[in-house]
């Protein structure tokens, strides 16, 4: 039996606004609202609604047996929720009908997990709780952003409890191997690793309306056939892609909505299944273990992390970014931990990129900015008055380890106030309770010796207080006869 198991995308950053040297230290508020609205209902009418309505289709005329697999960043979880909350409604539905499996992934869709441990494990778990809040289900497999993996990051994501995570199945890795099984981490065992099958999933994103295509068009059942005809062993082929390509990137006119539509049709007559990331790690047994010494990615040929860290730019923003880390994490202003998700997006760094060719086409395609240098000085203004807001709550002056100490200091003393302050409470509750015992007490008192004593009632006598007279003794028989 062999199955296919689909991963859908779906991530907005908050863009930013053009913000100039001058703003610095005088406007916080960093974000083109306008730009965010319009590109979100933009893809949304084009791309996310009805992708979303053909998957409840397909799963509705398959009676279940058509599942996927959906993972979407918190930023455009809260830009749907403030644009377009129809999206909710039907991710709400989808997560209703129990076919569709949530992944789980980090908040912002940031690079953290390169660079900050701590700061990755707790962008998860927020994540996963507004996933939690929203539809009432807990992620069990996890996806990096942009499927960025390696070694050293297997035994982390075990911890936090996921059985399996979802990367790229790169040949450089690979060499001969397929990508079509399920492996596991070198570095944790435990660990279940699920494979991008780059060609088939890039021949439904970037060849599918390429005229120039050798295999164009392709139809459901030519792919659908090209997939049965696998090697008999391979039981898995994973095939992971942006939600945008449906609509988006490939438009409505080429027919890429009738195409997703008909797969389950065509699969069923081949025995082919659908499977979660979910059911296909519970069924499945690693064939081998994997190791990846050097982090992968989903992006460009190189399938490396080059697109956003590849340059003297994006390295320089990001090491600037990264280095108030542990002290946003330390405060408790809201808004300046809002900013610093919103700020983490990997495509702030992704539109710093100098590549050239194939590559720089598609970063083009995605970039607000005219030049990368353009969107490197415009993020380093922002980033400057976030940072001098970071160094009001906690000077850059004192080191991290003394700022760790004083923090705790600080925290063990509001810690022994807050049990003084209980104990002061309790303590007044109580002189409360006695006083106001001690006063019930003195007023009966009070009561009791002011009530007038009772006059007593001489009781009028009646036949029955009478004394009875005494009957005289009766003589005895002797003494009559005397």
């Amino acid at each position: 039996m062999k199955a296919i198991c689909f991963y859908f995308q779906i991530h907005q950053p908050f863009r930013l606004k053009r913000y100039r040297f001058f703003d610095i230290g005088n406007d916080h508020y960093y974000y083109d609202d306008f730009a965010n609205d319009d590109i979100i209902t933009r893809i949304a009418r084009r791309s996310y609604i009805p992708a979303a309505e053909s998957l409840l289709r397909m799963i509705e005329e398959s009676k279940g047996k058509f599942r996927c697999a959906i993972s979407i960043t918190g930023t455009a979880l809260e830009q749907f929720e403030q644009y377009v909350p129809e999206m909710i409604d039907l991710l709400k539905k989808l997560a209703d009908t129990g076919k569709v499996e949530f992944l789980a992934e980090t908040y912002a869709h940031s690079l953290s997990s390169l660079i900050d441990v701590d700061e990755f494990v707790n962008e998860v778990k927020v994540h996963d709780d507004k996933i939690e809040e929203l539809f009432g289900v807990k992620p069990k497999v996890f996806r990096n952003t942009e499927l960025i993996y390696c070694d050293d990051l297997a035994p982390v994501i075990h911890s936090m409890g996921y059985k399996g995570c979802i990367t790229e199945g790169a040949k450089h890795i690979l060499g001969w191997k397929s990508p079509d099984y399920v492996y596991s981490a070198a570095s944790c065992p435990k660990l279940k690793l699920l494979l991008k099958n780059s060609k088939l999933s890039d021949d439904i994103s970037f060849r599918f309306s390429n005229t120039e295509w050798d295999a164009y068009p392709l139809t459901a059942d030519k792919y659908i056939d090209w997939i049965a005809n696998t090697p008999a062993d391979e039981q898995i082929v994973n095939l992971f892609m942006n939600l945008e390509t449906f609509g988006e990137m490939q438009p409505r006119e080429t027919g890429i909505f009738q195409f997703l539509e008909a797969l389950p049709r065509f699969a069923a007559e081949r025995g082919i299944d659908f499977w979660t990331p979910s059911e296909a790690i519970s069924k499945l047994k690693a064939v081998d273990t994997l190791s990846v010494m050097h982090p992968i990615s989903w992006a460009d040929e190189a399938r490396d992390t080059s697109a956003w860290l590849g340059n003297k730019l994006q390295e320089e923003a990001y090491g600037k970014l990264y280095s108030v880390g542990e002290r946003v994490r330390m405060c408790d202003d809201r808004r300046l931990k809002q900013d610093w998700y919103y700020l983490q997006a990997s495509d702030h760094f992704y539109y710093m990129s100098t590549k050239h060719l194939a590559d720089g086409a598609i970063h083009s395609h995605f970039s607000p900015y005219d030049t990368p240098f353009q969107a490197f000085t415009n993020y380093m203004n922002v980033l400057a008055d976030f940072i001098v807001r970071v160094e009001e709550q906690y000077p850059l002056s004192i080191e991290n380890e003394e700022l760790n100490s004083l923090l705790t200091t600080i925290r063990n003393q509001a810690t022994e106030i807050e049990c003084l302050n209980k104990e002061v409470e309790s303590m007044r509750k109580n002189i409360e309770h006695y006083n106001e015992e001690h006063a019930l007490r003195e007023k009966k008192v009070e009561e009791k010796v002011a009530e007038p004593k009772p006059k007593k009632v001489a009781k009028a006598k009646t036949t029955e207080d009478k004394p009875k007279k005494k009957a005289a003794p009766k003589k005895s028989v002797k003494a009559k006869e005397a």
